[in-house]
């Protein structure tokens, strides 16, 4: 969504954009980027295909644009989570 919203405002001739997410769990010692060193640590893989006839420059630019999207920045922060319990009567 991020990308549609900077290619029409910029005038980008993106005609498709999907982006393909895997999620799995590895080990802290086989992450040489991660922070953690013990326990497992969660790994996004992240394809995005994009169609339209744009050159190499604006290519990166999107990619780097898909890196600000709100979600992207959210899984990059500290998360934390509050939990309450609610009844219905």
């Amino acid at each position: 969504m991020t990308l549609r919203m900077y290619a029409e405002h910029k005038k980008i001739p993106l005609e498709h954009v999907s982006v393909t997410l895997r999620h799995n769990k590895i080990h802290a010692e086989d992450c040489a980027d991660c922070q953690a060193t013990t326990g497992k640590v969660d790994r996004i893989e992240r394809e995005i295909d994009i169609v339209g006839d744009l050159d190499q420059s604006t290519r990166h630019r999107l990619l780097e644009i898909a890196d600000k999207c709100p979600v992207h920045k959210t899984l990059h922060s500290p998360v934390k989570i509050n939990t309450v319990l609610t009844e219905r009567l």
